[in-house]
């Protein structure tokens, strides 16, 4: 017989794949499963999957990590991707259209016309106005694809799949770019502006609580918890303290950092969201965005440089630096602090000499400055420097990258003891609402991390990096000219 105190089934959801962990409350992780997911990387900017292969990922991944376990669960969680978005039919549960993935800039049309209430927006629901968050894309489909249904984050159609309910977490809904910050409610205004002011809206629930029940992995079970992906990372890394924030580094870097339980709207191009919200409390963080990490080293590896992520260490560590190759990975633009999705990436300082361990030193370098610039606008909108970076996700496996990371920083980055953070915090979540008795110190294990990074270059000589980096950037800004 199953109690509030047993195993429980924690599901992350992402743009490459699916992680299952069984994670017990005494023994930890007793059982994990994977399953890939590929999107489709089109011209002009298109990012697709079929919104099947989502939900047969969930379901081949939760399935895998229950037999690892060989153990029943006492209830399931899931994290999302946030601003995947499709339209779909309610009363069958048929998708309508594929599914649009956050990394897509099909709607930066849409978002110029709505320019001139570009502020309005920001101040209303904490994001500025850019096609990676749902709304545009929401209402690009009802434009061009189907008026049909109902269009939603992805979170929901798989939630309704696996339960018939029809909701999303607050986390969740603060990505669409239609709630009311202050008021975590769907926010008339901003739906209007959008032209969705006639859509059947999901419910917007606690992260933790009772949403109803599956079969979809054996015998039936309730759904407890549900959190975005980088909100679940940023609780499971146990970021609480003004001067600490977290990154992980999945297909795109995000790096959070918490701001208590008043929202605020960041004067350094991040984005003031929610964190969660638990009991009715609302938590806020402040959230800055790399739209392209795993994706960029993916990209590599399709051209033939390496093989692929495992090869980032061996190959970059051949040669002592880029060989004054300088690698600007905006292939999906650039998105915080900067904001201008329509930028292209860049590779400078080529020359004859120029090998794969330059390219992949290089690119390493890119990936740590844009998170760099996010950490220095997280300082300024906090009013402190930041004292230490926790980092989660699979590329916090190579230790070129996060040795890179550290020295652009000139800070301590820690990496998680498990790379699978946004899993373990949505266990967290999945737990308390088994057991809301529970406080969040109880189902947040501290750990400890598995390595911690020191800078080993000068703060002058982080400095004129970063001023390459920034120099390449502003090239790009200025032969690519904000559209009117």
């Amino acid at each position: 017989m199953i109690t509030n105190d047993g195993p429980v089934l924690a599901i992350d959801q992402g743009t490459s794949g699916t992680k299952a962990l069984v994670v017990c409350p005494e023994r930890g992780v007793i059982g994990s499963g994977a399953a890939d997911v590929r999107p489709r990387y089109l011209p002009g900017g298109l990012v697709e999957v079929d919104p099947a292969a989502l939900l047969s990922s969930v379901v081949d991944a939760g399935r895998q990590a229950l037999a690892a376990a060989g153990e029943a669960v006492a209830a399931v969680g899931l994290a999302n991707q946030g601003e995947t978005v499709l339209a779909w039919d309610p009363a069958t549960g048929r998708p309508l259209t594929d599914a649009i993935v956050w990394q897509d800039r099909r709607a930066e049309p849409l978002c110029t016309e709505l320019a001139a209430y570009d502020e309005e927006l920001r101040e209303l629901t904490g994001l500025p106005l850019d096609p990676y968050f749902a709304a545009p894309k929401m209402a690009w489909i009802r434009r061009f694809l189907t008026q049909e249904g109902t269009v939603t984050t992805s979170d929901v159609w798989l939630i309704h799949q696996l339960t018939g309910a029809y909701v999303t977490d607050a986390s969740t809904a603060g990505r669409t770019q239609l709630l009311d910050l202050d008021r975590v409610s769907w926010s008339e205004r901003a739906l209007d502006l959008f032209g969705l002011g006639a859509e059947l809206l999901p419910r917007i629930v606690d992260a933790a609580g009772p949403v109803g029940t599956t079969t979809a992995f054996g015998p039936e079970i309730p759904l407890t918890g549900l959190l975005v992906d980088q909100q679940a990372a940023l609780l499971a890394q146990n970021v609480t303290a003004p001067s600490t924030a977290k990154c992980t580094y999945g297909t795109g870097a995000f790096l959070l950092a918490q701001t208590g339980n008043r929202p605020r709207r960041s004067t350094n191009g991040l984005v003031g969201c929610v964190a969660w919200r638990l009991a009715g409390e609302t938590s806020y963080c402040l959230d800055g965005q790399v739209y392209t990490v795993a994706s960029a080293v993916r990209w590599l590896a399709d051209l033939g440089v390496i093989s692929g992520a495992r090869d980032i260490d061996p190959v970059g560590s051949a040669v002592p630096d880029s060989g004054g190759v300088t690698f600007v990975p905006a292939l999906a633009g650039l998105a915080a602090p900067w904001w201008r999705g329509d930028l292209r990436g860049s590779v400078t300082g080529l020359g004859l000499d120029t090998t794969p361990g330059h390219l992949v030193r290089a690119l390493c370098e890119g990936i740590a400055a844009q998170v760099a610039e996010v950490a220095a606008a997280a300082a300024g909108d906090l009013g402190a420097p930041l004292s230490v970076l926790r980092v989660d996700g699979g590329l916090t496996r190579s230790a070129l990258l996060m040795q890179t990371q550290a020295d652009l920083l000139q800070l301590p980055v820690e990496v998680a003891e498990l790379p699978d953070a946004t899993a373990l915090g949505v266990a967290a979540v999945t737990r308390l609402g088994l057991n809301p008795g529970l406080s969040l110190r109880e189902v947040v294990a501290p750990g400890k991390p598995s390595a911690v990074y020191e800078p080993q270059i000068s703060a002058d000589q982080a400095a004129e990096r970063l001023g390459v980096f920034r120099a390449e950037v502003a090239a790009l800004l200025a032969r690519t000219p904000t559209a009117p």
